[in-house]
């Protein structure tokens, strides 16, 4: 059996027997938009007999994702509406994202920043950019969390990271430092010491939020990483969206969740999927997903139990989708509360 190696274009996923040559001219045109790859780990995982099949569908692309919905937009939970510098979103008082990369491992086919991520999107901070930054974090007292994504912040060399960590260690008001990150369901054996000693600085609580929306993507190689975090004092989090045909069925949920937990990854959101452009095969409706998160409670432990959330669009933060701030308003509309008490529309009425 040949080697399997990282998939970055149609003729990679032909070759691999992940696509038809067929529908090649379709998948041409996604990937002329929407970045394409695949790690020899994910490409492992895929059973490449089902087209159904759940980690398959999260990373081969589709011709579906060429259609593109009114309520879908490039930037759907308004992130450049809270960017005051390039590389920063303050959207809460006391946290800012930090978009130190704009390039990922994987791509995930209903990633909310795929108009930004991937060889054609923002690229990857500068040093003018980092600095800038940094120098943004500094005079801002409030800030009290750095949460790492993009991107994938975990794609950069553990000297990169000890840069960073560095420059945060030295802003005595931020405590808390997130990574966002897919690598160790991925790329697991990126997990290293190295890395792991990277991420740490004095003075900062660190803490690594897992993305995985599927148990089968929790192999023993994945386990063995997020322990190798665990074991060197990293707290870890989980989240994951609830995804039409790949986990939106109670049982699965749970077995996902249920994962996590052994792994000692406490579960943390669950995210109605974004409005993101040529998305809409992933997503289901509100009540589905009210209906199916419903159905974990007292199918499984209380350490199991996600947060279900939905990013309003336009930048105005997170709403629980299983409280009062979500309102049906008929016709499939809803009216949702912000943390400031305003009301939006869902789907946007714009």
């Amino acid at each position: 059996m040949n080697a399997v190696k990282q998939i970055k274009s149609v003729d990679d996923l032909v070759k691999a027997g992940l696509a038809a040559p067929a529908d090649r001219a379709a998948l041409e045109a996604v990937a002329a938009r929407y970045a394409i790859a695949l790690t020899p780990t994910v490409t492992r995982l895929i059973d490449h007999a089902d087209p159904s099949d759940p980690i398959g569908r999260q990373f081969v692309p589709d011709a579906a994702e060429l259609i593109v919905g009114l309520e879908e937009r490039a930037d759907p939970i308004g992130d450049h509406a809270h960017s005051p510098v390039e590389g920063i979103v303050h959207r809460y008082p006391d946290r800012v994202l930090l978009k130190a990369v704009h390039v990922c491992p994987v791509y995930c086919r209903f990633c909310f920043r795929r108009e930004m991520v991937g060889p054609q999107g923002l690229g990857a901070l500068d040093a003018a950019a980092m600095e800038a930054a940094f120098d943004y974090i500094g005079s801002h007292q409030d800030i009290w969390e750095v949460i790492l994504t993009g991107g994938d912040p975990l794609v950069l060399s553990p000297r990169r990271l000890r840069e960073i960590m560095e420059a945060l260690a030295d802003i005595a008001h931020v405590k808390i430092v997130r990574f966002h990150t897919r690598v160790p369901v991925v790329d697991p054996e990126k997990i290293d010491a190295a890395l792991i000693a990277a991420l740490k600085a004095s003075g900062k609580t660190i803490y690594v939020a897992l993305h995985a929306n599927h148990a089968r993507e929790l192999t023993m190689e994945a386990r063995a990483a997020c322990a190798r975090l665990v074991d060197a004092g990293i707290a870890m989090v989980s989240q994951s969206v609830l995804l039409k045909g790949i986990n939106d069925d109670p049982a699965i949920l749970a077995e996902l969740m249920k994962a996590f937990v052994e792994i000692r990854v406490k579960p943390y959101y669950l995210h109605h999927p974004d409005l993101a452009p040529g998305t809409s095969h992933f997503r289901l409706t509100i009540e589905e997903g009210q209906r199916i998160v419903a159905a974990l409670r007292g199918r499984i432990s209380g350490l199991c139990q996600p947060t279900y959330i939905l990013d309003i669009p336009g930048g105005h933060g997170k709403a629980v989708v299983s409280g009062s701030t979500v309102r049906t308003t008929g016709d499939g509309c809803y009216s949702i509360s912000d943390y400031r008490g305003g009301e939006h529309s869902y789907p946007p009425a714009d």
